[in-house]
């Protein structure tokens, strides 16, 4: 998938059409609301095997974004702040580099929600933004103080086939957004429900980030509002995806947040961004991982 270009007066036309305000000034839309109230059938994991960000005449040289939102509850503020951007992240970028392609995700709490992981497929046109519309902002999440960010990875890892990995030997990207710290783990049980997998038990973060890492370069936004959870758990964040991503790990506040993203995949596609080869993890009197 991926076919078509993005442009300006596309997205424009599009906002247009759903009654939202398009500023052509700054290329911001206002009016923009999450109003599904349950997965949408074209972003549920149990209805596809793979994702596809394939290699055209048209886009030879993809690079192929998994832009993950949290979508519990604390965080709102930062979705809408997307939203609104959508127009400026995605135009800034193919004015430095055509071929980005974006899969948009949303990421709960497996723990907890009813829809915990939702996939797009990837686009490279009007129907980023469409995609970005139908994610269910469950407002879930539960009292483990974290949610599933893992889940992103696994997918990406898991049900992606990139023309860029197979055929030309380059990385994808992943950028999840939260609030909360890295989750240690992914729970079996509540994983293979939600995605159809069959793993046979629990998903260590550790080992997930070191497959994962080989196939994506992965970046972590902590986002800093005062609507969320960031300034409570800002150490936890820190000790645990600062030690795991390093200068991959990223904090930004709403204001900042669309340069952020933009920031991410221009350091992965210039190689600027190295992260840590070793992290070090012990284990409580819980036997929980801590970071």
């Amino acid at each position: 998938m991926g076919s078509g270009r993005w442009t300006k007066e596309s997205f424009k036309c599009y906002s247009a059409k759903l009654g939202r305000d398009y500023a052509d000034d700054t290329g911001r839309v206002s009016g923009q609301t999450y109003t599904a109230r349950k997965i949408d059938k074209s972003l549920d994991p149990r209805e596809f095997t793979v994702r596809e960000c394939v290699n055209t005449p048209e886009h030879p040289n993809t690079i192929p974004v998994i832009l993950a939102l949290d979508v519990t509850g604390s965080m709102g503020e930062a979705c809408s702040e997307t939203a609104a951007a959508l127009g400026v992240i995605v135009s800034n970028l193919y004015d430095k580099i055509t071929d980005v392609e974006f899969c948009v995700m949303g990421i709960g709490d497996l723990a907890y929600d009813d829809a915990p992981v939702q996939m797009s497929q990837y686009e490279s046109d009007i129907r980023i933004a469409e995609a970005l519309d139908k994610i269910y902002m469950e407002h879930g999440g539960g009292g483990n103080a974290f949610e599933s960010y893992t889940a992103a990875w696994y997918m990406g890892l898991k049900r992606t086939k990139l023309d860029c990995y197979d055929l030309q030997g380059r990385k994808g990207i992943i950028i999840t957004m939260g609030d909360e710290p890295l989750n240690p783990y992914l729970p079996v049980k509540p994983l293979n429900s939600s995605t159809n997998a069959k793993e046979q038990a629990d998903i260590e973060t550790r080992d997930l980030y070191r497959q994962a890492s080989e196939k994506f370069d992965i970046y972590h936004i902590a986002v800093d509002s005062n609507d969320d959870c960031y300034s409570h758990y800002a150490g936890q964040i820190e000790k645990s995806f600062g030690q795991l991503l390093g200068p991959r790990y990223k904090v930004s506040t709403i204001n900042d947040l669309a340069k952020t993203i933009e920031d991410c995949i221009m350091d992965s596609v210039n190689g600027s961004c190295i992260p840590p080869t070793t992290t070090t993890t012990t284990t409580n009197s819980n036997g929980e991982i801590t970071w």
